[in-house]
């Protein structure tokens, strides 16, 4: 078992973080989304550059999964996507529009109302790096650059959540604290 999963194919920064959260955290191939091998988990995360070839290969295996997604997401599961650093992406394999375009800066993010998924930046000073924003969405933006445009998205399905973000920070624990706790272990 497993709370958090790592969709990626090479050793992370993020793994040693989830260890001093107390986290339990398992990196897996995104070929491998589907078959028995992978044990539940109450968080997935598609870190920073997915879509890009020069950091990974896992874009083409997250792409063919939009139903794994799906399900994780409906049963109770969430959803932690970070942006595919590309000049631009449609996330077609989300259950609601997304497109990125990307444009490296940092940026202050302003709260736009309020959302338990804005702790994933709790406590990070700004400015922070973003490395771009959304230009179509629907899903609720919690976040914003200062021209307003979205950098952070949530949307509830079924009993879990999707959170989508171009900001490229560290996650901060206050995030794993409030989701991991009330997620559900769910199979993907």
């Amino acid at each position: 078992m497993s709370d958090v999963i790592l969709l990626w194919d090479s050793p992370l920064l993020f793994e040693k973080l989830f260890l001093e959260y107390g986290l339990e955290c398992t990196r897996v191939l995104s070929t491998s989304i589907g078959t028995p091998y992978l044990p539940p988990c109450k968080i997935i995360i598609i870190p920073t550059g997915f879509g890009n070839e020069n950091y990974t290969k896992t874009g083409p295996g997250i792409e063919r999964n939009k139903r794994a997604f799906g399900r994780f997401v409906e049963k109770g599961g969430v959803l932690l996507v970070f942006s595919p650093l590309v000049p631009e992406y449609d996330y077609e394999w989300l259950p609601f529009k997304l497109k990125y375009v990307m444009e490296e800066n940092s940026c202050t993010p302003r709260q736009v109302g309020e959302h338990e998924a804005q702790k994933l930046v709790e406590g990070v000073l700004p400015p922070v790096g973003c490395d771009g924003y959304f230009s179509e969405t629907g899903a609720e933006v919690v976040l914003e650059d200062e021209k307003g445009r979205p950098v952070m998205v949530v949307r509830e399905a079924g009993e879990g959540l999707v959170v989508a973000t171009t900001i490229h920070e560290l996650p901060a624990n206050e995030f794993f604290k409030c989701r991991v706790c009330g997620a559900r272990k769910v199979k993907i």
